[in-house]
């Protein structure tokens, strides 16, 4: 192949010319390079709708709030009115009551007291009523914060995702361009040699056990920009599903991801851990051993296992034991 023209990708700072390959080398890198900055953005979206799902559930619990609000303030605002005939009544007309009805001091002073106790609820209760009301109104504020974000942050996604949706579509047609054999240095730069997979893989637990064989019985389903499962995935997609099987769920973002368990150094690693590539994350794979984790790795090629020393790694996270 003479030449390829690469898409100016999201994110950049403004449009650019598009870069031109005077050589089948060079034709090569760009697509290697089109491949790593396609996943950099599909992790950031990944991303964006996790944060997304996590505004609109602070918006969900911030309406809860109003409601138990409005709820706490109707309620005292009955006991207020009940209270404040009462202390009316009796803080007005029933000391001179209490005056002329006493058979003593005594009586009098402890009908008295009685009287100052009910206006003293009252000024409580009043109290309780104003807090409410301020709470009420401070979480109504927060909702209507967090849903107006959650709204912002919803289109400004679907931008990206049409901007991105066009970006995959002409580097589709970029990759297919490429011999085979430029199609498989594209693959091999950018996830490492495609290893035969282990007979079996032993890991500490059930969990991490059920989690690699999962990720493992998905080798040869196609990679899917933002797909997790159950027939095709991207990177967190598949690590995603994975973990699922075991009963631990994780957000649908190798960056979030990356921030979950404990840390882990890469010679302690164990099958079951997660593996993270690139400054910021935008990868992940799972560990299964003898250097070599499984992973839904760049378009064009399936669900591998690769070497977990391929270019870009970055660190390691422990989910279970």
């Amino acid at each position: 192949m003479a030449s390829l023209t690469l898409a100016v990708l999201p994110g950049s700072a403004a449009a650019a010319p598009a870069a031109q390959a005077g050589s089948a080398d060079e034709a090569t890198r760009l697509a290697s390079e089109a491949t790593h900055e396609l996943e950099v953005v599909t992790e950031q979206l990944n991303e964006a709708q996790e944060v997304l799902a996590q505004q609109r559930a602070a918006a969900a619990s911030a309406e809860q709030a109003v409601a138990a609000a409005q709820a706490q303030l109707a309620t005292l605002d009955a006991q207020m009115r009940q209270v404040a005939v009462s202390a009316f009544t009796g803080e007005n007309l029933s000391r001179f009551n209490a005056l002329m009805t006493s058979g003593s001091a005594d009586e009098f002073l402890a009908q008295v007291t009685t009287l100052d106790a009910i206006a003293g609820h009252t000024n409580d209760v009043l109290a309780q009523v104003t807090a409410a009301a301020a709470a009420a109104q401070q979480a109504k504020a927060d909702a209507d914060a967090a849903a107006a974000t959650a709204e912002q942050t919803l289109a400004d996604i679907t931008a990206r995702q049409a901007d991105l949706g066009g970006q995959i579509s002409e580097y589709k047609a970029q990759f297919e361009a490429l011999s085979v054999v430029q199609q498989q240095a594209v693959v091999e730069q950018h996830t490492g040699p495609v290893l035969e997979a282990p007979e079996t893989v032993v890991a500490s637990s059930d969990a991490a056990q059920t989690a690699v064989d999962t990720a493992l019985a998905q080798l040869g389903d196609p990679y899917v920009w933002g797909a997790g499962g159950p027939n095709a995935f991207d990177c967190s997609g598949l690590t995603q599903y994975a973990f699922a099987a075991a009963g631990i769920s994780l957000p649908h973002s190798s960056l979030s991801q990356s921030r979950m368990g404990t840390p882990v150094s890469r010679g302690q690693l164990q099958p079951g851990d997660l593996v993270f590539f690139y400054s910021p994350v935008s990868h992940v794979g799972i560990y299964i051993g003898n250097g070599q984790m499984v992973h839904a790795s760049t378009f064009g090629q399936p669900v591998i296992v690769s070497s977990v020393d391929m270019a870009g790694y970055a660190s390691a996270r422990r989910l279970v034991g």
